[in-house]
């Protein structure tokens, strides 16, 4: 008899489920996904048929409301993108990037900006209150703002994702000490964290919900995995909403047109310049996708 269970940990072709009785089961899948070119990632909801004690196999994935690519996880009611505010340097771009990523894939998103204690993160938090994200201010070194996020995080499941080196594993580490994620200094000559993440894998929270540890990434990765047509990308700036509509000309790109209202919200101060000027440089991308990195 089938099983219901929540995958909270993937590697090496192993799928590690969590069943209603509070068991986790090591599981191989159905070569069947494999011909249907889906693969059972963390997070998802999945149907798991025992083979022998502790072990099974995943035998039906149940319909996902949201995914990710990279990082693999699915089903997530939280993205938390983590911006160090000093080593390394904020990347608005890659940050706008990512926030235009979970709007696309209808996951509510939310930033979180390091290391307060060594640079005032609040230009950068300015911007994005001022879009309407939740920002939260940590520093893990003072314990800043922890209890903040900790609170925000309850009874979600949420994936935290940030490039290597913002100190993403320091503030989990924080927010739950039982996690005793590794982490590893900034190299000097390269500016950036070792990779110290290896996997996605779920961690289950006292007060309800999930948190996922997620690899670093780079923005090529972002680029090869997760693609936003032209067409969609104005749904995914939600501060363009008040005025996409209202341009004069219909199937405006808000990028230089006479009569755009969105331009016209950017000199007025109403829509952050930081903000347009990461549209352009994605709406460019989005230009030059070809028919191949959609399949």
């Amino acid at each position: 008899m089938a099983k219901e269970g929540l995958i909270v940990r993937a590697l090496s072709g192993f799928y590690y489920v969590k069943t209603g009785e509070g068991q986790e089961v090591e599981c191989r899948a159905r070569g069947l996904f494999r011909k249907q070119e889906i693969s059972p990632c963390v997070g998802d909801r999945v149907e798991l048929e025992e083979t022998g004690e502790g072990k099974g196999q995943v035998v039906a994935i149940l319909p996902r409301k949201n995914s990710l690519v990279r990082p693999p996880v699915a089903n997530l009611d939280l993205l938390v993108l983590v911006v160090s505010s000093c080593e390394p340097l904020p990347n608005l771009l890659v940050l706008d990037k990512l926030l235009a990523i979970a709007e696309c894939q209808n996951i509510p998103p939310a930033i979180v900006l390091t290391k307060s204690d060594l640079e005032d993160p609040s230009p950068v938090a300015d911007i994005y209150r001022k879009v309407g994200y939740p920002v939260f201010v940590v520093s893990s070194e003072t314990g800043e703002g922890v209890e903040e996020v900790r609170a925000f995080l309850s009874g979600k499941l949420c994936a935290f994702t940030g490039n290597t080196g913002v100190g993403k594993s320091s503030l989990l580490n924080r927010i739950d000490p039982r996690l005793s994620i590794e982490t590893a200094q900034i190299s000097q000559k390269l500016g950036r964290g070792r990779h110290t993440t290896r996997h996605v894998q779920l961690y289950e929270q006292p007060g309800g919900g999930y948190i996922a540890d997620t690899p670093g990434f780079s923005a090529v990765d972002l680029e090869r995995f997760q693609v936003i047509l032209k067409e969609d990308l104005e749904l995914c700036f939600p501060e363009f909403e008040p005025y996409r509509t209202k341009c004069r000309f219909t199937g405006c790109s808000h990028t230089k047109e006479k009569g755009c209202a969105v331009l016209a919200a950017v000199e007025a101060g109403e829509i952050p310049k930081s903000r347009h000027e990461s549209y352009l440089s994605l709406y460019e991308d989005a230009k030059n996708i070809k028919e191949w990195e959609l399949k």
